[in-house]
């Protein structure tokens, strides 16, 4: 099984020398579930300046993959949100790790005239296959990643639909 890790990639000598490497510690806990390959997008050799290749090279990354886990613990970047959509097109699992009382994810919050006792952002909510609070909650999905049926990219017209049945 090959599991591509979406997440936090440092940028400038600065993010680069205060980097902790958060997929270390994930990779630790996913072996403890998962005979895994791990996919690192952190790894590549590419020219970091060929941004279409760059592109291109992550999108293969996720289309060769067979689960994407998503770390979400912080405010995740336009990348990550990506990854996440073309996951998506190719029909792949994503597990995001959510925790309550986090960037995207709050709770007792009131929108509006709405209030809501835990807010998940809608596009990560939509996007996401399984939302865990923590990575050790990842072997709880173990069994549901044969049964369930996983998004795709038609998760956007599903919603649309939604939206206007429920609104018209």
């Amino acid at each position: 099984m090959k599991i591509y890790l979406a997440g936090n990639v440092p940028k400038g000598k600065q993010e680069v020398d205060n980097f902790k490497n958060w997929r270390l510690d994930y990779i630790k806990v996913i072996e403890k579930y998962f005979d895994a390959e791990f996919i690192d997008p952190f790894d590549r050799v590419d020219n970091e300046a060929d941004f279409f290749g760059v592109f291109g090279f992550d999108c293969e990354l996720i289309k060769n993959s067979d689960i994407i886990v998503v770390n979400a613990e912080n405010k995740m970047g336009v990348g990550t949100s990506q990854e996440m959509v073309i996951a998506k097109y190719f029909k792949k699992p994503v597990v995001i790790v959510l925790p309550k009382d986090s960037y995207h994810r709050r709770s007792n919050i009131q929108i509006k005239e709405v209030f809501i006792k835990d807010w998940i952002h809608p596009f990560i909510f939509s996007m996401s296959d399984f939302i865990l609070e923590n990575i050790s909650e990842i072997g709880s999905i173990k069994e549901d990643l044969k049964s369930r049926k996983i998004k795709d990219i038609l998760i956007i017209n599903e919603s649309i639909k939604y939206y206007n049945e429920k609104n018209n």
